[in-house]
């Protein structure tokens, strides 16, 4: 299972970053999947997640109205759009998936990590 990010970088605050994860021995549509991310010095925290059979997304609190998450399962493909970015944002942003179909709150919830993409918001 392969899982690669793509689609970070550096944008200011107020302007929008759209993720992009792409999938190869995993299927979507099967199980939970989601992203996480990492600001220096802090946790790992979950961004938001997705169920596999239903479809419902849950987000963290600080992100809900900014960030959305789809799916394309005919690709293979999830999305993280970011919206309004704020400095706080700012992390490295992996793409998670899971083997059972429940979302998950933990890092321990989910087998198959990408290696991360870096979003920067200046302020």
């Amino acid at each position: 299972v392969q899982l690669e990010e793509s689609g970070g970088g550096l944008v200011q605050a107020g302007e929008s970053l759209r993720l992009s994860c792409a999938a190869s021995g995993f299927t979507f549509d099967d199980y939970a999947i989601g992203w996480f991310r990492q600001a220096p010095g802090k946790e790992r925290e979950r961004v938001g997640c997705i169920s596999g059979s239903e479809g419902s997304a849950y987000y963290v609190d600080s992100v809900k109205g900014r960030f959305t998450i789809s799916r394309d399962n005919g690709q293979n493909l999830m999305y993280l759009q970011m919206n309004s970015l704020k400095p706080e944002d700012m992390a490295v942003y992996y793409c998670v998936g899971s083997t059972n179909n429940d979302v998950g709150l933990s890092t321990s919830d989910y087998s198959y990590w990408g290696q991360g993409t870096q979003v920067a918001v200046s302020s």
